[in-house]
């Protein structure tokens, strides 16, 4: 088997309303068994972790793709505020670098793109939050305790055809317009993103994935790689490993990020009990 490429890195990040946090995570990006070339492209540097899976005929995916990070990445550089405004600008001028680079073609160039920002919300700004922000059909999955939920939703022909009630989502799984997509980074329209709030959490784990891997995997099989594995990185390589095993027909990338809360009380209480 493949070796499988795998990237780690932690924060602790100090939290005004309480306790500090510590993020931890891992990532893998792999071309995959059948194609040649990867057109998937990660950016995993805190506060920023985003998955974009290009399309396009040559190497308009891998440009697309490749410049969505690019210009994120730009903005965790800055220094500045990672908002809803500055993912945006990113994928505005990620969509000038993709005309300047490629120019318009017919088979298309655009890149989805799915993510979290850490931030804080609240009346003071002190309370540890995720923005989750979507465009296309890659995922953001939380796991907390045993529950599993996909937090993203995907813009595809599948999904609205589920959300009307004409096929069910066993039968999407199959469909023969399962990798057609209705919104990207890259089509005529401007790109905003699908976001969604949610809370920080302690020892919720996180996954953003390309659909390389949900193509692989259904959500059971998902939460269970997630659930038995002890660290991100044993977390990425269980679950990349298993898509490749079971074909590996697309490029996969995953991130999956833990976040669990440092107590310095308890731990102070335990160092002076320890003989």
């Amino acid at each position: 088997m493949t070796a499988i490429d795998v990237r780690t890195g932690s924060r602790v990040v100090d939290v005004p309303s309480g306790a500090p946090l510590t993020l931890s995570w891992a990532s893998v990006t792999d071309t995959g068994r059948k194609r040649q070339v990867n057109q998937d492209a990660l950016i995993v540097d805190y506060p920023i972790f985003a998955v974009a899976d290009g399309m396009g005929g040559h190497d308009a995916g891998e440009v697309a793709s490749a410049a969505v990070i690019a210009r994120l990445a730009e903005r965790v550089a800055s220094g500045d505020t990672v908002d809803r405004g500055a993912v945006e600008n990113a994928l505005r001028a990620a969509v000038d670098d993709m005309l300047e680079q490629v120019g318009k073609s017919e088979l298309g160039t655009g890149t989805t793109v799915t993510g979290i920002v850490f931030g804080f919300s609240g009346p003071d700004g002190d309370v540890p939050a995720w923005t989750v922000f979507n465009i296309g059909d890659s995922r953001v999955y939380r796991l907390l305790g045993d529950e599993l939920i996909q937090v993203t939703l995907d813009h595809s022909v599948v999904q609205e055809l589920i959300s009307i009630g004409a096929i069910t989502p066993d039968e999407a799984e199959s469909h023969p317009h399962g990798n057609v997509i209705t919104r990207a980074v890259g089509f005529t329209d401007d790109p905003l993103p699908d976001y969604t709030d949610v809370p920080s959490a302690d020892r919720a784990r996180w996954l953003v994935c390309s659909d390389g891997l949900t193509k692989e995997l259904t959500d059971f099989g998902l939460r269970h790689f997630l659930m038995q594995s002890r660290t991100p990185e044993d977390a990425v390589r269980s679950l990349v490993g298993a898509a490749l095993e079971n074909g590996g027909r697309d490029n996969v990338s995953a991130i999956v990020l833990d976040e669990l809360l440092v107590d310095h009380t308890d731990q102070a209480s335990s160092d002076a009990e320890t003989p």
